[in-house]
């Protein structure tokens, strides 16, 4: 039998809010446990939420920047559960009127094509404590730093097939949110993670099968690996006769697969009702528009206007602006040096491979945009050649300096004195008569051994497109 996939994400963006989302309480990341928790996040008897309105403001950016549906009303509500990191006894979010509605984006499949994911709604919340299991001793600490800070959480439609459609989206939505600046996106801090709902069902059927939630996933890899292993264990206890059970599973990146964490809960366990403490929001017109006008220009508008603008191809232009601060960096190279497509090229190639290498983001580079367009028109006006600009972008690299200090200090000017080239290339024909006469039967590959021997001598200093002219000049005399 042939089995279809059926997965929609519930993805929790934390904002990039100073304060929480019902307290003035700091939301930095990295602080000793327990020390930015106030009375109100601690869920002390008498105290009183009160909502940060720039939590609002993100919100309706977000929307904006889907095209969804933006309540003019919206209400918060308590989700009553009983967990050891949440003091209250109740998580204060949103259920039936939720701030954002219905909305869409567009994610690119490795194929090229385009799909749609429609996205169900997205609503604030306050985000728990942690539980901490390691050096306790047969005990669990608890960190409460982190109840209280504000979440945006996006749930899509059912609409993915696939694990790496799934991936595709995460990574739209995890780009959007950082263009827009709500949220740092940092995965390995929690500030963005999300849970799957997986199901599968038989080929042509359409009601959907019994699904299974994965919990808290961190990264885009552990989302493609938990989905594929989750896919295959729903297949595999069909296939023998069994039947899904609905239930809470967590992922073990160590061990590469899921087991259960409780049985799935409904709206009903939770005894939703409105927060008596927190009057509805009401979002007036004039806000939106307000928001409207100082919102960035996104991805896709982004794409777009680089491969006008730029001349570039459609897989360069999507590379490029996955994020924000990478569109921003090659905008800088690719006007300062004049040549959009050389940085490009030296982007997502050699700044790419150091960047990886070393772990880093762009915005943690040692090489500047404005060196690396020095570099770039160094090459384009033949102060040197290719293949010595990659040893002067690792001397920048590793902080000797730009590219014309590095460039003098080792000497590395390229040959370009046609009196000195058409003495080395006399010469190395003089002392090559073999491969002279095999170029002059019509071995033209023989002319990469000629070029090979002059960037030799010159230590990779000849300029190779002289070295090329000067060449066919005089073997076809």
């Amino acid at each position: 039998m042939e089995w279809e996939t059926v997965i929609g994400l519930e993805i929790h963006t934390q904002l990039a809010t100073k304060s929480k989302i019902f307290s003035g309480a700091p939301t930095a990341y990295g602080a000793a446990p327990n020390t930015q928790a106030c009375a109100v996040d601690l869920g002390l008897p008498g105290v009183l939420p009160v909502l940060n309105h720039e939590a609002v403001n993100m919100a309706i950016k977000f929307g904006l920047a889907i095209d969804a549906e933006i309540s003019p009303i919206s209400v918060f509500a308590r989700k009553n559960y009983f967990y050891p990191d949440l003091p209250k006894g109740y998580q204060i979010s949103q259920y039936e009127l939720p701030i954002i509605g219905r909305g869409a984006v567009i994610i690119e499949l490795q194929d090229g094509s385009s799909k749609t994911i429609g996205v169900t709604r997205a609503h604030l919340e306050e985000d728990a404590g942690k539980s901490l299991h390691e050096d306790f001793h047969g005990m669990t600490g608890i960190d409460l730093n982190r109840a209280g800070t504000p979440l945006l959480e996006i749930v899509s439609e059912p609409d993915m097939r696939s694990a790496k459609e799934a991936v595709a989206y995460m990574r739209k939505i995890h780009s959007i949110v950082r263009y827009l600046e709500i949220s740092d996106g940092n995965m390995q801090e929690g500030s963005f993670r999300c849970d799957a709902n997986i199901s599968v069902r038989p080929k042509g059927q359409k009601e959907f099968g019994t699904r299974a939630e994965l919990k808290n996933i961190n990264s885009f890899r552990f989302v493609e690996r938990a989905i594929d292993y989750e896919v295959e264990r729903q297949i595999d206890i069909l296939e023998s006769g069994g039947e899904v059970v609905q239930e809470t599973r967590l992922y073990d990146a160590n061990k590469g697969e899921t087991r259960p964490m409780r049985s799935k809960e409904e709206a009903m366990d939770y005894r939703y009702f409105p927060d008596p403490d927190l009057l509805p929001v009401e979002i007036k017109p004039e806000v939106i528009e307000g928001i409207r006008k100082l919102m960035p220009e996104l991805p896709d508008t982004k794409k777009e206007r680089f491969i006008k603008e730029y001349k570039l191809g459609h897989e360069d232009a999507a590379f490029l602006t996955a994020s924000r601060d990478m569109a921003d960096y090659f905008e800088a190279v690719a006007t300062q040096s004049a040549e959009p497509k050389l940085s490009a090229n030296w982007i997502m190639g050699e700044l790419s491979g150091f960047l990886n290498k070393e772990n880093r983001e762009i915005n943690q580079s040692p090489v500047s945009a404005e060196m690396l367009a020095g570099l770039i028109q160094r090459i384009k006006d033949n102060t040197i050649s290719g293949k010595i600009a990659k040893d002067v972008f690792e001397a920048m690299w590793n902080g000797e300096g730009d590219a014309d200090a590095i460039i003098e200090s080792k000497g590395l000017k390229q040959i370009t004195d046609s009196g000195a080239l058409e003495s080395l290339v006399d010469e190395v024909i003089t002392n090559n008569p073999k491969q002279v006469e095999q170029f002059k039967a019509g071995k033209d590959k023989v002319l990469g051994f000629f070029v090979g021997q002059i960037m030799k001598a010159t230590q990779g200093k000849a300029n190779p497109a002289q070295v090329n002219e000067l060449l066919r000049k005089k073997l076809s005399e």
